[in-house]
């Protein structure tokens, strides 16, 4: 199905050939290198050199879980109006159904800003993030940085970025995106899908072809070739939104009528350009899909890159899904997770089906979906069917078009626009229940599952046109092709009105007479102290895991509803892996307050490091060590509440990926790593001018490691910084550094 070229590559005729076989001079190679579509965006966009770039955006974008930190986060820098279109959306704590008032209160709070400092302001319902921002803010050759990890708009000729929310205060405040020019990766589309398979599936079977081998990881993926003419809009957004579990960076994909249309039906023509290579364009990679040998696919609990067809699965359903329960059996510590007794005679049964969110709730999917049940019923048994269109158009129009009543008549239950099913917020099965899901994630606890608490519940990934399939066999898992069905879908009209007498367009229009509304939930930032001269780290917690999501390092769910509140979100961290992390990382905050009150450290931390000669002018810290932190989710919380606790740093062998390590800068935290992870809970780390190492731009940093009553000198990297990221570590994070500035 995939194909991967781990060689250079050029697209040149309409066809992608290895660099060996091209024969090109180096100045036909330089000449094809600025030949791609990500060349010629990120060059527009650029005020740094041709390496070191610096990026300044077009618009920005959050939800309701990220953006009071990032306007109080701003505030606090300074802010007096958005430079830029910032788009506030409310489709993540939109239930306002935990802790009381406070998801509302964030909600009062974010239309006050949008007033106060001229913002764009959806309300809750209307629309999820990304489904918005295809229909009213994507633009061919524009640029869009979002502080959500879906952040992909590579299907409408826009480069979009899923960052933490520093970066997205870093455009606030007039600053830029620093990144070193990432590679590029041709992804070649040929063939034709099949009947009854979707764009999840093409997603899936890309995420397992090259997540685990991080073979795209950090970099931009480009979309080219013959197949794309073959796809639909929404078929080709819904791949490009998954493109984020994949690791890569960002994605951009070639235009055409059919882009021109999407755009003329959203009243935007003006919007539209063509967009494609140069007749020759240089890749650093290539991956050829072959749409026409696309399978109906699952991906296995607990990751997107858990990857194989539904038929295999059907197949070999007692040794896949065992993995799958061994693994979850591990999560819980207990014997008691079954997924094998899924399995029955006649085939393998799930619990529950969503077809949801940015990539599941959009009109061709759902309208499909009603084709393959019409006239059938989803059962009354244990099996439940939920859909949630993207946005109050995309609903309206199947509304009119008479797909949302023949989808009642079947059974299902049709909801309002919100992304709970993708982050644990809605829709949370039984435990040792099996959901299969048209969303974006099924990581361990995205379904809202607390395996700490004996709950896990598991989830897989598979297209809505399967998923419907299986809601007719009454939950009996079921590859779409193999039912009957009209694929004709009626045509999709976009109402603009709903948007009109709706949304709150702000956007350049700042109010600053206007006060902000605070909720009792919504803080500030606590203070964070400077690096300072030496550095003295306990390690509070060792995960050894391979890979370590941002859901574990701080859980998503209804943990969400205090994103407002640093200091009690912070109670929250790794809550469902290393339950005793809060209170080792508290204590050393703790040691640390008693440092600055008398300037020593007590006693008891001073025995415990007597071997390590410890200066008198020594910061004291937490840190985390894991192998491979930071997959998953952009939140910057997952760095921000470690820091709120006294951490300041992690050690890994290497980061998932790069918005995790800048996460950790922003927040003033120390991204180091390690060739061999030799550390325990307890041990502590010892380096001498360290400011000074971060000053001069040292990237290897010596250090002493002291394990019980053994010392060793060992080395910790600490990767290139820009000069930006290396004030904003001595300063101790964003916040101090713009209020310096």
């Amino acid at each position: 199905m995939i194909k991967l070229i781990r060689s250079g590559c050029y697209y040149m005729g309409g066809l992608l050939v290895r660099e060996s076989q091209a024969f090109m001079t180096g100045e036909q190679k330089a000449a094809a290198q600025k030949g791609t579509m990500s060349y010629r965006i990120l060059k527009s966009h650029n005020i740094g050199d041709e390496v070191n770039l610096k990026i300044k955006f077009d618009a920005i974008a959050s939800h309701d879980i990220t953006y009071v930190g990032i306007i109080q986060t701003a505030k606090a820098s300074g802010l007096r109006e958005f430079p830029l279109s910032y788009t506030l959306t409310n489709c993540h704590n939109s239930l306002c159904a935990v802790g009381g008032t406070i998801n509302e209160d964030d909600h009062v709070f974010g239309l006050s800003a949008a007033k106060k400092y001229g913002a764009n302001f959806v309300p809750p319902h209307i629309a999820v993030i990304h489904q918005y921002m295809r229909e009213m803010e994507a633009k061919v050759g524009r640029m869009i940085l979002g502080s959500d990890s879906h952040t992909r708009y590579g299907a409408l000729g826009t480069m979009a970025v899923g960052e933490g929310g520093p970066e997205l205060v870093k455009q606030i405040l007039n600053k830029t995106y620093d990144i070193k020019r990432p590679e590029t990766v041709a992804v070649y589309l040929r063939g034709n899908l099949k009947k009854g398979v979707g764009p999840q599936d093409v997603a899936i079977a890309l995420c397992g072809a090259v997540f685990k081998n991080g073979f795209v990881k950090n970099k931009i993926l480009e979309f080219i070739g013959p197949g794309i003419k073959n796809l639909s809009m929404d078929y080709r957004n819904g791949i490009d939104v998954m493109t984020t579990e994949t690791a890569c960076l960002s994605s951009i994909w070639e235009t055409d009528e059919k882009t021109r249309e999407y755009y003329k039906i959203h009243g935007r023509e003006e919007d539209y350009k063509e967009l494609k290579p140069a007749d020759v364009a240089y890749y650093d990679s290539g991956i050829v899909i072959n749409l026409s040998t696309i399978e109906p696919m699952i991906a296995l609990p607990f990751h997107p890159s858990n990857a194989y067809t539904v038929r295999e699965l059907l197949e070999h359903p007692r040794e896949l899904l065992g993995e799958v329960e061994e693994a979850g059996r591990k999560l819980r510590g207990d014997d008691n997770f079954t997924l094998t007794d899924k399995i029955r005679d006649d085939g393998v049964y799930v619990s529950q089906g969503i077809i949801a969110g940015c990539a599941g709730g959009m009109y061709e999917n759902i309208a499909e979906a009603y084709e393959i049940l019409k006239g059938k019923s989803t059962g009354a048994d244990e099996f439940s069917l939920s859909i949630y269109p993207s946005s109050q158009p995309v609903y309206k129009a199947l509304v009119d078009n008479g797909y949302v009543g023949g989808l009642m008549d079947a059974g299902a239950v049709v909801k309002t626009a919100f992304c709970g099913p993708c982050f644990g917020a809605g829709d949370v099965p039984a435990n040792n229940g099996l959901s299969i899901r048209h969303t974006t994630r099924n990581f361990e606890s995205r379904e809202g599952s607390k395996p700490a608490a004996g709950q896990l519940a598991a989830v897989a990934l598979m297209d809505a046109r399967s998923i419907a399939a299986t809601a007719a066999n009454g939950g009996k898992l079921t590859p779409a092709t193999e039912v009957s069905y009209t694929k004709k879908v009626k045509k999709y009209f976009f109402d603009s009105q709903i948007y009109q007498n709706r949304v709150y367009h702000g956007a350049g229009k700042a109010h600053r007479e206007e006060e902000l509304i605070y909720g009792p939930n919504i803080a500030d930032w606590p203070k964070m102290i400077p690096l300072g001269k030496n550095l003295l780290i306990k390690a509070v917690s060792v995960l050894h895991d391979p890979v370590t999501t941002t859901d574990e390092l701080i859980p998503s769910g209804e943990t969400s509803s205090y994103r407002s509140n640093p200091l009690k979100l912070a109670e929250f961290a790794l809550s469902r892996k290393d339950p005793a992390y809060v209170g080792r990382a508290k204590a050393v905050k703790a040691d640390e307050e008693v440092r600055r009150e008398t300037g020593s450290l007590p006693e008891k931390v001073l025995k415990d490091v007597a071997l390590l000669d410890i200066a008198k002018d020594t910061i004291y810290g937490s840190c985390v060590v894991a192998v491979k932190p930071g997959d998953g989710s952009a939140r910057e919380q997952a760095a921000s509440c470690q820091r709120v606790l006294g951490g300041i740093a992690n050690i890994a062998k290497e980061y998932a990926t790069k918005r995790y390590r800048s996460n950790l800068i922003n927040w003033g935290m120390l991204p180091f790593t390690a060739e061999k992870l030799h550390f325990k809970v307890g041990d502590y780390i010892y380096i001498e001018n360290i400011d000074t190492y971060i000053a001069d731009g040292a990237e290897q940093i010596p250090a002493k490691h002291l394990s019980g009553k053994v010392v060793k000198d060992i080395v910790l990297s600490v990767g290139t910084l820009t000069q930006d990221e290396k004030n904003v570590i001595l300063k101790g994070c964003l916040i101090n550094f713009n209020a310096a500035n």
